[in-house]
């Protein structure tokens, strides 16, 4: 019997209906969030492997509060905390547990959440286990936000934003952040595509705002998007992130995080902090490239195209796929309306990449005219 045959029709019909695809090594990888190229970093590689066959056990075999944790862990935090100015930190399995752990456990009896609409579907769903209030704001809308905070009498508040936000490719905006300071709300950043990618040093969005770290900030990253690995880090204040340990079930009931990953991290961002300029000029000048051939200014390395057709998506991307260039076809409950999201990644020599977006260009030119 096939239980869900009625729902799966019905996303066929409306030409949302998914597919896992074994990637083919040969296509020209526009669609991954690896946005420098680390994944392909055989030096990095080397690197973990090589330590990885020093330690006795190459496994964490349990959880971080029986005997998972180790100094492989404690290390990469540690470096996590320096590189990014705050006080203490904790590795995750990957960035959905993380918003999990954050949104589930800090939100309690008495508080209030604001999480901008956009926020990404691990925290949406985390927001529905909370024992506070639910409020969600307006994308970006900071006025939106402070009319909210200005009539809650919550105990705490707690403020979720991402740094860029995963399809419009958009920033947060600084008034936000300054929000959280004035109503002394905590203030949660999801930084898994800002992370590595902005700002002076790569660390994200403060470091691209200038502004310092402070108590009532925590920032999550993600190990598998800039930094070629997996996994995810919370960073915080010491307090937040021993309450963290003490009560976020993802931390507690979870196996702790791979230790090779956690090299493959380590190792990522010490080249991150090597090679900040370098990396700097290459995502500035795919930025200068995408404006010039599609007139979209983005402030990191997602670049989204409206399309608001589901079969046309489809169809751009299938003809990409025949010139051996992969890109995202996203459609709802992803987006509101369909688009193509590509990304302008660091793995492509820049005279490929130029290529690549030309090809692009035409194709959407061609399906949109149907």
């Amino acid at each position: 019997m096939n239980f869900y045959e009625k729902e799966l029709s019905a996303l066929k019909r409306a030409g949302r209906y998914r597919e896992r695809r074994i990637f083919d090594e040969n296509v020209i990888d526009m669609a991954s969030n690896d946005y420098l190229g680390l994944a392909h970093n055989r030096e990095i590689l080397q690197a973990a492997v090589d330590e990885l066959q020093s330690l006795e056990s190459h496994a964490s075999k349990a959880s971080m509060l029986v005997n998972g944790y180790s100094r492989v862990h404690q290390d990469f935090e540690r470096a996590l905390c320096e590189a990014n100015g705050f006080e203490e930190g904790v590795i995750l399995g990957s960035g959905f547990n993380a918003n999990i752990a954050m949104i589930e456990t800090l939100v309690r009896k008495g508080d209030a959440l604001f999480m901008d609409e956009k926020y990404h579907a691990s925290g949406v769903l985390a927001s529905k286990l909370i024992d506070g209030e639910l409020h969600y704001f307006a994308h970006n809308d900071a006025a939106a936000l402070e009319a909210l905070l200005k009539k809650s009498n919550a105990k705490r508040k707690i403020i979720a934003v991402e740094g860029i936000y995963s399809m419009d490719g958009d920033l947060v905006p600084r008034e936000i952040i300054e929000l959280a300071d004035s109503y002394g709300a905590l203030l949660i950043l999801d930084e898994a595509h800002s992370s590595g990618v902005i700002g002076d040093h790569l660390m994200g969005i403060l470091d691209h705002y200038k502004i310092p770290v402070k108590e009532n900030y925590i920032k999550m990253g993600t190990l598998g998007k800039a930094y070629g690995s997996f996994g995810a880090y919370i960073l915080a204040s010491s307090h937040i992130i021993d309450f963290l340990i003490n009560r976020a079930k993802p931390i507690i009931y979870a196996t702790a995080p791979s230790l090779f990953d956690t090299l493959l991290g380590h190792y990522a961002l010490r080249y991150l902090q090597e090679n900040s300029e370098e990396l700097k000029a290459a995502i500035n000048r795919r930025q200068e490239i995408v404006k010039e051939i599609f007139g979209i200014t983005v402030e990191g390395l997602i670049v989204p195209i409206l399309v608001g057709d589901n079969r046309k998506v489809m169809a751009i991307q299938k003809e990409l796929l025949e010139q051996n260039i992969l890109v995202g076809a996203i459609r709802q409950p992803t987006v509101p309306v369909a688009i193509i999201r590509f990304i302008a990644r660091l793995g492509l020599d820049e005279e490929s990449f130029r290529d690549k977006c030309e090809r692009i260009n035409r194709s959407l030119d061609k399906i949109s005219a149907i």
